[in-house]
């Protein structure tokens, strides 16, 4: 086989990357252990969160009994890791979509599987880069390591070398896997494994679009959400400093549009016409703040929340806190601020109740007031909270994540890391959400500007119909279908 370390897209790496590359594969090797000949048996179960909303079985490594079997001719791989909850997100669009067009979703997290040495290694990065975003906070460390590793470091090809070797001690999750399953990887790590194992058919489903070295893995189809980082990715643009690149393949590369769940895509005319007449008829405007898996924007939320206390308790604005599965910033908050304590409805850990009033929100003659947080231990559940919130809500606000490509009208706070930066540039080129907010001051200026200007979200929403009749939002069909088209 191929050793991708050594040569990626043609580009030979020099010594000293690709030795850079074995020692880390063997530092991991000592640290995390060796499974590569162990058979680890397969188990798969319904998810008991979204196995009946998205059709969605888990695959488990374990000895257990299974009654259930891989769908040969339907069934298809959705490859994710949880590090933070953009992943998991993707992840639920293409199940969805998988789902809507027929066919039979499996979900494999690489780091749901404690027994082995991926799960060991996966999760070892996701501490580090979740205390790098909790880091991030401080000005100093921010421009100094987290934004230039986020915008340049993950950039260079000496990077992908070394993921790429890392990668070969994920691939015994796969051994038992039949190999002509279509696999789709929502994060690059199960896509390489994937490939690493001998899978034949794996698309990898770029989530951002800064083109990074960090996303590629050769040997499977790219889809990217964006045309604007066609170009880059297709010249490897940067990605060995000042030097040119030899290119990616063009059947390498697919433009595909944004990851959106069928759910939401189907619904965006209704949604959109609900969101319009709410504020011609000035009902409580309805905002959605969604913290990450990381945390880190506790104080930003705080400011906004101090903000709109006073249009709360007047009726103008309902707010929405999605805290996932940290209640502990809800309860954080609410010390910050006492007086919301009053005015405020906890739907903690009741998943159902969370699904009935969410269906409520859409209930054109029902006003819902105050503010009203959510939080759930289940990691489905808190990341699906938002997704179901979505539709019922006027505005969206967030960091320009993997939720800045979402058909809902966005206000962006600051970043987390340099790269996002691009997913608040596109979202304000397509119409669809404001410029980056950077500081408090520029979050509070816009949250007035959605109050007051009786246009601005009509306007966003009509370009969201638009964008739909272009096919922007098709992007998790469009995956599903290259991945299923690749067996013929």
């Amino acid at each position: 086989m191929k050793d991708r370390s050594r040569v990626i897209f043609g580009n030979e790496m020099s010594n000293r990357v690709y030795k850079k590359a074995l020692k880390s594969k063997k530092k991991n090797l000592k640290k995390f252990g060796d499974d590569s000949k162990v058979d680890y048996k397969i188990c798969l179960k319904k998810n008991p969160v979204i196995g009946d909303m998205l059709g969605v079985s888990d695959v488990l490594l374990n000895d257990e009994k299974s009654k259930e079997e891989f769908d040969r001719q339907k069934g298809i791989i959705v490859g994710n890791i949880r590090m933070g909850f953009g992943h998991y997100r993707i992840s639920m669009a293409m199940a969805s979509a998988a789902k809507a067009l027929g066919y039979k979703p499996y979900w494999m997290d690489l780091n749901g599987y404690p027994q082995t040495t991926c799960t060991k290694l996966i999760s070892a990065q996701n501490d580090l880069y979740s205390l790098g975003s909790r880091l991030s906070k401080n000005p100093i460390f921010n421009k100094l390591v987290w934004e230039p590793m986020n915008y340049e470091g993950f950039r260079k090809l000496s990077y992908n070398s070394t993921d790429q070797k890392n990668a070969e001690l994920m691939a015994p999750v796969y051994k038992n896997v039949p190999k002509d399953i279509p696999v789709v990887g929502t994060h690059v790590w199960p896509a390489q494994a994937a490939i690493h194992a001998g899978m034949k058919y794996v698309v990898n489903a770029i989530p951002d679009n800064w083109p990074m070295a960090l996303h590629l893995a050769e040997g499977s189809v790219h889809t990217i959400q964006c045309r604007n980082s066609y170009m880059g990715y297709r010249i490897l643009n940067g990605f060995n400093k000042d030097k040119v690149c030899k290119p990616m393949p063009k059947e390498s590369l697919v433009y595909t549009g944004h990851y959106i769940d069928h759910e939401l895509v189907s619904n965006i005319e209704k949604d959109c016409e609900q969101r319009i007449n709410r504020k011609k008829n000035n009902k409580p405007m309805r905002f959605l703040l969604t913290i990450g898996g990381a945390g880190a924007q506790q104080e930003i939320f705080i400011a906004i929340i101090k903000e709109l206390l006073p249009k709360i308790r007047e009726k103008k604005v309902t707010l929405f806190v999605n805290v996932g599965d940290y209640e502990k910033v809800w309860h954080s908050m609410l010390k910050e601020i006492p007086q919301m304590k009053n005015i405020s409805v906890e739907h903690f850990n009741d998943w159902n109740e969370t699904k009935e009033f969410s269906e409520q929100l859409l209930d054109e003659q029902k006003n819902i007031y105050g503010i009203h947080s959510f939080s759930h231990k289940n990691i489905f559940e808190a990341v699906y909270c938002t997704n179901l919130l979505m539709r019922g809500i006027d505005v969206l606000i967030t960091k320009p994540s993997e939720l800045a490509f979402y058909p809902v009208p966005k206000l962006f706070i600051k970043r987390v890391g340099k790269h996002e930066m691009w997913g608040a540039i596109h979202s304000s080129e397509i119409g669809d959400g404001t410029l980056e907010c950077r500081d408090i001051p520029h979050t509070v200026q816009m949250l007035n500007l959605f109050l007051e200007d009786n246009q601005l979200l009509i306007d966003m929403c009509e370009n969201i119909k638009t964008n739909k009749k272009i096919g922007l939002y098709d992007g998790a069909y469009n995956v599903i279908k290259l991945a299923m088209g690749m067996k013929k």
